[in-house]
């Protein structure tokens, strides 16, 4: 700075004229590496992008999905494919009749998981499970999140005797066994399915429709109370008193401008609901009350591989680890979303 600047007297209240110095090249250059400014949503993915453990469950999922979407469109065998003379073969290996037709010059594709008690290609069942525990995972979720939002904005809006009299439906069907009730529904929609052959939901068995069923009448409470506390802690913001100043509906304020700010909760519980599905219809399955034969699923084969589970293992190996990873990677890629769309774990 030039030393022949004028300096503040020191008993005078003039402001110094040093302070007032033109910035530097360095100071102008500080300026230019501020943080660009971000959306909520596109922070919180970046945040979700940097978590490597959820990223390696979101791929492991997505493999998963692609596999049970697309290998069943030209894999040589399907799943009721029946082979007597091919009965529980280890993985990799050929039957004699197989054998034979090999060493004739032709082709054929390996059993990569081998095959079951009755000659059945094992790997294509274990792909057909994995496909019916996602689509339940995902029905169920999607179930649960539009009777959980519109529920819980609608309590959470209106508050006062609505919200009470809504709660308290939901601590009632909070007490309800959900599994006695789908023993009942099975029960009940046996005589749908026999008069509704023609519904392709309805062959999948009462075992599937009553998970539906139930998940829909008994497993949004969850979300309904998780979007009730955000609906509550924001209706009393600025933007929403001003929407109602303006004339706003109900309706409009909870569509635009309240469940836009409730997306991080309905995200990381819907989530957090898709292994909860899966886990519940192999359960169920492994019990007798899920997927009608012949169609597999994930738990009916862990159950049928009890009988030989000395001699065969593999047979309840391939269907658990499939369970295993499916929920596993579910679990910890909600964790991810839940550190990503908190605002206080935000640097």
């Amino acid at each position: 700075m030039d030393s022949k600047a004028p300096k503040k007297n020191f008993l005078s209240f003039q402001i110094d004229p040093a302070k007032f110095a033109p910035a530097t090249e360095e100071e102008k250059a500080q300026q230019l590496t501020q943080r660009e400014s971000t959306s909520f949503m596109r922070d919180a993915l970046r945040r979700l992008r940097k978590n490597r453990i959820a990223m390696t469950c979101l791929c492991v999922l997505l493999l998963i999905t692609l596999i049970a979407a697309i290998v069943p469109a030209f894999y040589p065998y399907t799943y009721t494919q029946q082979d007597v003379t091919a009965k529980h073969l280890r993985p990799f290996e050929y039957s004699k009749k197989e054998q034979a037709r090999i060493d004739q010059g032709e082709k054929v594709f390996p059993h990569i998981m081998g095959t079951d008690n009755l000659g059945r290609d094992y790997c294509i069942r274990v792909i057909y499970g994995t496909r019916i525990s996602l689509l339940v995972g995902f029905i169920s979720a999607l179930i649960v999140v539009v009777i959980g939002i519109i529920y819980g904005a609608i309590s959470g809006y209106f508050g006062g005797k609505v919200d009470l009299i809504m709660m308290r439906v939901v601590d009632i069907i909070y007490s309800l066994p959900d599994v006695l009730i789908v023993i009942l529904l099975s029960v009940a929609i046996k005589d749908i399915i026999s008069t509704s052959k023609n519904n392709l939901i309805l062959r999948l068995g009462p075992g599937m429709i009553s998970i539906f069923i139930v998940f829909g009448l008994l497993y949004w409470v969850g979300m309904a109370r998780q979007v009730r506390g955000q609906v509550i802690s924001i209706k009393e913001q600025e933007y929403v008193l001003a929407a109602k100043a303006t004339g706003a509906s109900a309706a409009h304020i909870i569509r635009k401008h309240m469940l836009p700010n409730c997306i991080s909760v309905i995200i990381i519980t819907a989530a957090m609901q898709i292994p909860s599905a899966i886990f519940t219809e192999s359960f169920l399955s492994f019990v007798g009350m899920g997927v009608s034969m012949p169609m597999p699923s994930l738990g009916s084969l862990a159950s049928d591989a009890r009988s030989g589970l000395v001699s065969y293992p593999y047979l309840l190996l391939f269907p658990a680890m499939s369970i295993f990873l499916i929920v596993l990677s579910f679990n910890l890629l909600g964790n991810g979303l839940r550190d990503a769309f908190d605002p206080k774990l935000r640097s």
